[in-house]
């Protein structure tokens, strides 16, 4: 089971750095980082990760020949969590390749890093749980959102994530990209990305995003982030 052994922190810079320097040392499968609070916490492209002691479910795993699609499955094993715990019962979708949304706005960050070569990955996750609406600075806003839970509901948040990724992480590729597909939060959108911009059109099976240019023509994404446009005719 994933989630053992445990080290918990009461302020750490980043449980992601701590999580990448027990793997070095040899860390085994599974070993699991969490913490109250960050103060260097950060996401894709080193941007801040906002969370207020407490509020936040701030974990990280020392994961061991991880699977090829893993930022994918974890997003499926988030939003479950995120659905089955979201106060307001809202539907959990995920921007691909791993933004989990309610109604449009991130409540969770997943963030994989370390040394493929040497056979380990540490998962980093980050789940808005008891963080008031009213509390985000106002750059987030607009874009973040919080499950409306209390602070002793971190913990259940956890317990409900472990064996949801434990599941996730051992399903085979075909059943993991059919749940991704019906929770695919980008499907029939304007989006852009680095080299240009078109309209999402599913995931391949490979994980790949499908996206159709003006021109028709067919771009495959297997990397990179994506920004949301208007909707596709509208």
């Amino acid at each position: 089971m994933i989630g053992t052994p445990r080290l918990h922190l009461r302020s750490v810079d980043s449980t992601n750095v701590r999580a990448q320097a027990l793997a070095r040392e040899g860390a085994p499968h599974g070993t699991l980082v969490t913490a109250a609070e960050q103060t260097a916490g950060h996401g894709r492209q080193g941007r801040a990760w906002f969370a207020p002691p407490g509020r936040a479910l701030l974990c990280s795993l020392v994961l061991r020949d991880p699977p090829r699609l893993l930022p994918m499955l974890a997003a499926l094993a988030v939003a479950e969590v995120a659905e089955a715990l979201d106060a307001d019962a809202r539907a959990a979708l995920v921007k691909w390749p791993n933004d989990v949304l309610l109604e449009g706005r991130k409540v969770a960050g997943i963030l994989a890093e370390g040394r493929p070569q040497e056979g380990w990955v540490v998962l980093g996750i980050g789940l808005d749980v008891a963080i008031p609406a009213d509390a985000f600075p106002p750059e987030l806003a607009a874009v973040a959102t919080t499950l409306g839970r209390e602070p002793r509901d971190v913990e259940r948040a956890l317990a409900l994530l472990l064996p949801a990724l434990e599941r996730w992480l051992a399903a085979p590729e075909a059943e993991a990209i059919d749940a991704y597909r019906a929770r695919d939060a980008l499907s029939g959108r304007t989006i852009s990305w680095s080299d240009g911009q078109g309209t999402a059109a599913g995931i391949g099976d490979d994980g790949r995003l499908r996206v159709e240019r003006a021109d028709g023509e067919v771009v495959w994404l297997d990397a990179g982030e994506v920004h949301l446009g208007a909707s596709a005719g509208g």
